[in-house]
């Protein structure tokens, strides 16, 4: 038997779907409006309207009203840059909350990835959860290679990692990236979503100028918070192939 969902989670999604067809800046109708569009108490539509300012859908003003906000510019997946100046490029506050930092046992993907050939190799291993404004993006697994032991001593929620290795003369110079999809399953709670929530997940491996391996990082982002663009190539058709 399907479970119905709750109503403020349908009003919840039928406003996402009008959202997405309006503009930053756009009007969104008062509570007492809504309620009396969908036949319910206002504190139903203010559960919905909650949910869609905790994605950054909309913003509240005081004494003005609520607004369509600004929804950030995809990232292309060809680029990288650092988390805080693409929060910032977006108009919104970069922030980290720390879950985890220390050095520990690598596994064998993280071994094989950033090529540690000591028997029983180690790595730095940095777990951050990744905010704009005060919305969770992403749980951001990183790991280094155990010379960078260092980086633990930064301040890790408000630091940037990319300036840290540039300052040690280590420069991010190319990457690899492998995309898949998952539910957030143990990272629900700390992005605030459900355990089935779709995630978009990026493993990618970056070297340094060195071509040597840098950073292996999984970073698990909220499928409706934050976007890639991709580009491609279009192959030609091959004669006596069918499509």
């Amino acid at each position: 038997m399907v479970k119905t969902p709750p109503l403020y989670v349908r009003i919840e999604r039928e406003l996402r779907t009008r959202l997405a067809r309006a503009r930053p800046g756009d009007v969104v109708p008062a509570e007492s409006a809504l309620a009396e569009e969908f036949g319910v108490a206002r504190m139903t539509v203010r559960a919905a309207l909650n949910a869609l300012e905790s994605d950054g859908l909309i913003e509240r003003i005081q004494g003005r009203g609520t607004f369509v906000r600004q929804q950030p510019e995809p990232r292309a997946a060809g680029t990288l840059m650092s988390f805080q100046d693409q929060v910032r490029d977006w108009g919104r506050v970069p922030r980290s909350r720390l879950v985890e930092g220390e050095l520990r046992a690598a596994s064998p993907a993280e071994a094989a990835a950033l090529q540690l050939t000591a028997a029983a190799p180690r790595v730095v291993s940095i777990v951050r959860v990744r905010f704009a404004d005060d919305v969770p993006l992403a749980v951001e697994y990183a790991c280094f290679p155990p010379h960078l032991e260092g980086l633990l001593d930064l301040d890790l929620e408000t630091g940037s990692l990319h300036r840290a290795l540039h300052e040690r003369g280590l420069r991010p110079t190319l990457g690899s990236s492998r995309l898949t999809a998952q539910g957030a399953g143990a990272d629900a709670d700390l992005l605030h979503v459900p355990a089935d929530e779709p995630l978009l997940v990026e493993t990618r491996l970056i070297v340094d100028q060195h071509s040597a391996p840098l950073e292996h990082t999984v970073s698990r982002y909220v499928g409706d918070r934050y976007e890639l663009r991709v580009t491609f190539d279009v192959q030609p058709h091959r004669a006596g192939e069918t499509r």
